[in-house]
């Protein structure tokens, strides 16, 4: 795959403060990458600087190619930039301000024309092309900056947090939206929503205190998870204790514990390091005349991971244990 983005080695500082310290990595053409961390991890910094509104301290940034800091106008052509919050001229409709990009853009005539109603059509603008953009909806700003973003159809692009204030259906809309595009583009969304990340990301990384910490498939990443690959057994209220003395005697079972389910009922969930499977519980339960109503395998949880993995990440001496 073609990469479009690179960091190499990349650090900015704010006085004392290190907001990104010697981060590395690529986004090639195909890929949709999900830039997770908590507040003040440097996702929004590292953004800036791809998108070429700061310079690095030291480290390197290109984007198709061209360097961030000695060809800015060339890396602006190459991509587009949704940042938080959109900022837009409030007093235009999205028609004016659409075709005022499109302008500084370069195009004209028909072109621009066709630049704009493609944007438009993308985003289901329709109903509110001619509003001003300050009376809309904290949605429509959203879809207005986001189609600013692609009309140029850029080969890379850059979003903080893109569906922020989308009713569920807009997010769909939106999400479906980056799928369709990902297929020629380099695309690169900083979320807090982790369901975004399995929706619509190939890949992953997770940044905290401006180090990067994790990178991988969401499944990859899922697969580290505390409780990937634990059984979740439910039994009849009146044989858990039973449950529990088999299970616990049983070879490869490191624990058992009880654990609430949103429907009140208690399920036992067993943790094994990958020694026991559901053809085994099902034996010695079996064994003992415990009738099994429901066992599954979990997957574990992008939000268990994104907790693990960024608690204390300050004080790790190696960020990627």
């Amino acid at each position: 795959m073609t990469v479009l983005i690179a960091l190499d080695r990349l650090t900015k500082k704010f006085g004392d403060l290190v907001a990104v310290d010697n981060v590395t990595l690529t986004v090639s053409r195909g890929e949709v990458l999900g830039f997770l961390g908590p507040n003040g991890a440097g996702k929004s910094t590292t953004m800036k600087i791809v998108a070429g509104f700061l310079e690095p301290t030291s480290g390197r940034a290109e984007v198709c190619g061209f360097n961030v800091v000695r060809d800015p106008v060339a890396v602006k052509r190459k991509m587009g930039y949704l940042p938080e919050g959109a900022p837009t001229y409030g007093e235009m409709t999205p028609l004016s301000y659409l075709g005022f990009i499109a302008a500084i853009r370069g195009f004209d005539g028909a072109e621009r024309r066709r630049r704009v109603d493609a944007a438009v059509e993308k985003l289901a603008l329709e109903q509110v092309l001619r509003q001003p953009i300050e009376t809309l909806s904290k949605g429509y700003k959203r879809r207005v900056g986001l189609a600013q973003a692609i009309l140029h159809d850029p080969e890379v692009l850059v979003m903080d947090e893109p569906t922020d204030g989308l009713d569920p259906n807009q997010k769909r809309h939106v999400r479906d939206l980056i799928k369709d595009m990902s297929a020629d583009k380099a695309i690169v969304i900083s979320t807090h929503i982790l369901e975004e990340v399995d929706a619509v990301c190939t890949r992953a990384i997770i940044i905290a205190a401006g180090r990067l910490l994790a990178d991988g498939t969401p499944r990859e990443l899922q697969a580290r998870a505390r409780y990937h690959n634990a059984l979740s057994l439910l039994v009849a209220a009146s044989e858990i204790d039973a449950a529990e003395r088999v299970l616990n005697a049983l070879g490869g079972v490191d624990s058992v514990e009880r654990v609430v389910r949103k429907d009140g009922r208690i399920a036992l969930r067993i943790m094994h390091g990958g020694a026991v499977n559901t053809a085994d519980v099902g034996v010695v339960l079996r064994a003992g005349n415990i009738e099994i109503d429901e066992i599954t395998v979990e997957q574990g949880s992008l939000d268990d991971v994104f907790q693990d993995i960024t608690a204390n990440a300050a004080n790790r001496e190696n960020p990627y244990a």
